[in-house]
């Protein structure tokens, strides 16, 4: 395998635990291809963007990679013996290694490998071109599928018969869509829409862990509202998020997020969904949402809580009292891009007045209301439900009045309910 390009080495690939890493694989190999950088890395720095994870392939098996890294003094954590991987931990970085694999047989979830020293076999089970790009230490770049154009031209193209790389793992259709709003340009793949258009009733076999990894993915991109307009019209938002019908909300909060440079992938999937809270349950089970998520999400879709930007300054501070400041700006940014879903136009003064409503988290910090459930105890009350009941009742009077009431007053006030 020769290589096609070089660039020059991003500081990711010269960082000290970089070099010890690779050091270490090639200790007593001097000459040859022993190790080199695969994936997102070699993409990315392609590209000029930063490189997240470091992934190394390796034609050295699994044992002999953990051997050279201890050897070296470096930490190896066995994250996938069976699959050929380990990972390789120094000065805080993760170094996932892999040696060369060729799928053996898969069931469209996991595959059975077995290792292998040809760089291109290990290229041609790889999902996409533009992911089996490899690199070396210099930066001189290997492209054994054509990866290189394709992320010239920004085509997402499936290595090989795209039908037969989704079946090995059907997760590959949602990360073609994925990897198409963060490097595709249009026109999509034909060959690559086709196969997924044809394959999409095979998601719901995916665990709801590995499909809501991929969802988020997606909302992080630059335009998600875009993609997800090219998989309803071929047939896979239908078996992927059945619930997403209001994309053009989706598009407008995209567009409300860049105005105040605060993007949010859970705030995103919500702004395109079409549910109320038992619809955001079901999401939140089907993607296995932790309980945190779940309660943003059930906020985020309701539609009794709407804030608005003519509201006047008291019930402003009284929503985002109740809200919350990080609650406040989720709904502030869902409501103006329900306004502009709805076709109205915006110019510089809405836009100044929906800025002006989001940034009151940042201006007035709502204070703290002065009882507890220990003052209803003294004046009497049993312990129970009516507690919560007589101080919700003095927390809403004392919201009424513009949070104006001292501890004294909000006192009174609980005397004259209670009747103490």
């Amino acid at each position: 395998m020769e290589p096609v390009t070089q660039i020059q080495p991003p500081p990711w690939m010269t960082a000290p635990a970089t070099v010890a890493v690779m050091a270490a694989l090639r200790a007593g190999d001097e000459t040859g291809l022993v190790a080199l950088f695969v994936g997102g890395c070699v993409r990315d720095s392609l590209l000029d963007r930063e490189a997240g994870d470091i992934d190394i392939a390796t034609v050295l098996a699994p044992e002999i990679v953990t051997e050279r890294l201890q050897a070296a003094g470096l930490k190896v954590v066995p994250t996938g013996l069976a699959h050929g991987t380990v990972t390789a931990v120094t000065e805080g970085r993760h170094f996932e290694i892999t040696t060369l694999r060729v799928d053996v047989d898969t069931d469209g979830r996991r595959a059975t490998v077995a290792f292998t020293d040809d760089w291109a076999a290990d290229a041609q089970r790889r999902d996409f071109t533009v992911n089996a790009l490899f690199a070396d230490s210099a930066g001189a770049v290997f492209d054994p599928v054509g990866g290189l154009a394709d992320l010239k031209a920004g085509r997402v193209r499936f290595v090989g018969i795209a039908e037969q790389r989704i079946r090995e793992d059907v997760l590959r259709l949602l990360r073609f869509f994925r990897f198409y709003a963060q490097f595709g340009s249009p026109p999509p793949d034909k060959e690559a829409i086709a196969a997924c258009a044809n394959l999409a009733d095979l998601l719901p076999t995916l665990s709801g862990e590995r499909v809501a990894a991929e969802a988020f993915k997606l909302m992080a991109a630059a335009d998600p509202a875009t993609t997800m307009t090219l998989m309803s019209a071929n047939g896979v938002l239908a078996h992927f998020l059945p619930e997403a019908k209001e994309i053009d909300r989706l598009a407008a909060l995209v567009t409300v997020e860049g105005v105040v440079e605060q993007s949010d992938p859970l705030r995103r999937l919500a702004a395109g969904l079409k549910v109320d809270a038992a619809g955001a349950d079901a999401i939140a089970d089907r993607f296995r949402l932790s309980n945190a998520d779940r309660s943003r999400l059930r906020e985020l879709v309701a539609t009794d809580r709407r804030v608005h930007r003519d509201m006047n300054t008291r019930a402003r501070q009284a929503a985002l009292y109740r809200l919350g400041a990080a609650g406040w700006r989720d709904r502030v940014l869902m409501d103006w891009a329900e306004e502009i879903a709805l076709g109205t136009p915006q110019d510089n003064a809405l836009t100044k007045a929906w800025r002006e409503l989001y940034n009151l988290s940042d201006e007035w910090t709502p204070p703290a209301f002065p009882l507890q459930g220990n003052d209803v105890l003294s004046l009497g009350v049993e312990a129970g439900p009516v507690v919560g009941r007589h101080l919700a009742a003095v927390e809403e009077w004392w919201i009424a009045g513009g949070f104006a009431a001292g501890r004294d007053a909000c006192l009174n006030k609980l005397r004259t309910l209670t009747g103490a």
